[in-house]
């Protein structure tokens, strides 16, 4: 019998494995970006109600397993996975992906939240930031001396001194450079989230010389089975399925 599994997705990695699961999966969207309408098997969006509403859901709907492969900065959505796997008796597995590594001459500063940031941003003058929504929220605080570039998914009306762009990824390096050479950046604002499909703006940083900020990683929740390569995963999984 075919277990029935809950997919936490939102990633690259998820989506190519909710491709290659059948209908007794349930594929968990937020709801943020594109909705894939091409999947066998059943896609979900929307929350749970915290953990306490993720476990009634996994009582519900009889789920055998919950896979993490949510993005490794969504700490609240891994933290409540990992509690309602134990309030549901189910175990609970994740992908956590490793964070990218600077190399010889990557000026590369850790940050932990927006006002370390900020202080950090400080002697330059036009930052790229590719971390997100947070920033928009700040939009009204952008120094005199500053003019911001925010790349996320949807687009919106900016003030004088900002340009918000919304693209989805992944961007080939040819993007990226061009992108850097039009926005004359002097700094990029990313998170490490790992993936090899926006792997390409650090590089571009890179060929220009350009510091990177990172905002730390979160801690996040411990689970049943931890898994740093998708394949590793799926070598498990079918042996469940």
């Amino acid at each position: 019998m075919t277990a029935r599994i809950l997919l936490l997705g939102g990633t690259a990695e998820a989506l190519r494995l909710a491709r290659r699961l059948g209908a007794e999966t349930v594929y968990s969207l937020a709801g943020l970006g594109r909705v894939p309408d091409d999947l066998a098997c059943r896609v979900r969006v929307g929350g749970f109600g915290g953990a306490d509403g993720l476990a009634a859901f996994i009582a519900s709907e009889g789920i055998e397993l919950l896979l993490d492969l949510t993005h490794p900065y969504a700490a609240q959505i891994s933290h409540n996975a990992a509690r309602a796997a134990e309030i549901a008796g189910v175990p609970c597995w994740a992908l956590r992906r490793a964070g990218w590594q600077p190399g010889p001459g990557d000026d590369w500063r850790e940050v932990d939240d927006w006002n370390e940031l900020t202080r950090a941003l400080a002697p330059f003058e036009r930052p790229f930031f590719t971390s997100g929504r947070e920033p928009l929220a700040h939009l009204h605080e952008i120094p005199e001396h500053q003019h911001w570039t925010v790349r996320c998914l949807q687009s919106e009306p900016a003030p004088p001194r900002a340009e918000i762009i919304g693209a989805r990824g992944p961007f080939s390096l040819d993007e990226e450079r061009a992108l850097f050479a039009r926005i004359r950046c002097d700094v990029l604002v990313s998170k490490n989230s790992g993936s090899a499909s926006t792997e390409p703006k650090l590089q571009a940083a890179r060929e220009l010389g350009l510091p990177v900020l990172l905002l730390r990683r979160p801690a996040l929740s411990a689970v049943d089975r931890e898994f740093a390569e998708m394949e590793a995963l799926w070598e498990v999984l079918q042996q469940r399925l």
